[in-house]
């Protein structure tokens, strides 16, 4: 008889054996194929609710998620500030700030620690355009890296490449944390 049940979840699902099994099994003896049948449209009608309500939940994160990366898209289109680009920089980088283009090998790493620095220190107060200039002192740096990699030890790579990991992660988060904005919005 277990090997039975087991078939029938494996067979149907986590749910739909969670929802029809225990009817059918304490029906079965004592019912009449009409009774049986009664319940087993029973058990599909409360899969058909529960896949409609989830199927709903999951067109509203979508719609949520399509309208985010879609305001996402249209800011970013919208040029940066070339002052508040440099008063960025200059909260981010702070003793590294406008010399982004003259760092040496033996200035970057140090100069990528002082980026997340800030930025873990800061972002939770960011807004998306924020982001916005906070990735463009990101890309600056990056364009430095860029220039000298060649003269750049291993070991200094790899650190570099640790934070800029670190950063991409930060501004993960972020996105994540307007894609959960924008959702809840939608669901009001």
């Amino acid at each position: 008889m277990n090997r039975l049940v087991e078939d029938f979840k494996n067979g149907l699902g986590g749910l739909a054996a969670t929802l029809l099994l225990p009817a059918l099994l304490l029906t079965g003896c004592d019912s009449t194929p009409r009774e049986r049948q009664e319940v087993a449209r029973e058990g599909v009608r409360e899969l058909d609710t529960l896949a409609r309500t989830a199927a709903q939940k999951v067109a509203r994160v979508g719609k949520a998620t399509a309208s985010y990366d879609a305001a996402n898209r249209a800011r970013r289109k919208q040029p940066l500030d070339p002052r508040q680009e440099i008063a960025m920089e200059n909260k981010l980088m702070g003793p590294y700030s406008g010399q982004l283009d003259n760092l040496t090998p033996a200035d970057l790493p140090n100069a990528y620690a002082q980026l997340i620095r800030s930025a873990r220190e800061q972002r939770a107060t960011w807004t998306d355009r924020d982001w916005d200039y906070a990735r463009a002192v990101y890309r600056r740096l990056n364009d430095q890296v860029k220039q000298i990699r060649m003269d750049l030890p291993a070991r200094e790579e790899v650190r570099i490449r640790a934070r800029q990991a670190e950063f991409v992660a930060l501004q993960a988060g972020r996105t994540a944390e307007g894609i959960n904005e924008a959702t809840k919005q939608a669901a009001r």
